[in-house]
């Protein structure tokens, strides 16, 4: 990764990498000109797996416990009301687990999403206070939501696969994602910018 380009003024691609102080539980947003190699080694910081990363005489472990994905920085700092999330963790689950691998791996499904129901819980708040015109102030804008995902692939494995290196995997996995991209691509485009596609109180309320 070419960090002197990220870090640039002249960027024109906008980046925001989220990891979770240790020490006070709270979520740390690294903007552009904070990303290096620590930062991304902070953002991806299993605790089971590896000590926290250091930085600025902070310890980091993986943003997903605070902000998985962190969303407000896109509403905050981006132009685009248009927000497309990508689903690695299926939010549901048909069946109940009762082996103690099951049980952990559907605790940890529910704690990576947990901070993204609670944003999305935000956003529709808003969004009936806009759509209510109780909020008439022009700067605050109204996200359009949109999601792409293929939990049926998702469901069928553990959280260890995230962990799991092996090429025919990481190819198999590339190439859902692929198809499922370009197939929300072709059925949504005509969309962005004017609507969700993403009915947010029934997906994630």
């Amino acid at each position: 990764m070419d960090f002197d380009a990220i870090r640039s003024a002249h960027c024109p691609i906008k980046l925001f990498l989220s990891a979770t102080n240790v020490r006070t539980g709270k979520i740390r947003v690294f903007e552009n000109d904070e990303i290096g190699p620590d930062a991304v080694l902070a953002s991806a910081c299993l605790p089971f797996l590896f000590q926290a990363i250091e930085i600025d005489g902070e310890h980091y472990w993986d943003g997903g416990y605070m902000g998985n994905p962190a969303i407000f920085p896109l509403i905050y700092n981006c132009d685009s009301r248009d927000v497309v999330i990508v689903h690695i963790n299926p939010i549901k689950r048909p069946d109940v687990p009762k082996t103690p691998s099951e049980i952990l791996n559907r605790l940890n499904e529910i704690s990576f999403n947990s901070s993204l129901m609670r944003e999305m819980r935000s956003v529709c708040f808003v969004t009936k206070l806009i759509e209510e015109q109780k909020i008439l102030d022009k700067t605050i804008k109204r996200m359009l939501i949109h999601s792409i995902e293929a939990d049926e692939v998702m469901q069928a494995t553990s959280v260890g696969s995230k962990l799991n290196a092996d090429w025919d995997l990481v190819n198999k996995l590339m190439k859902v994602g692929r198809e499922r991209a370009g197939a929300w691509i072709a059925g949504n485009f005509d969309r962005l910018g004017k609507q969700s596609t993403t009915d947010i109180h029934e997906k994630y309320l």
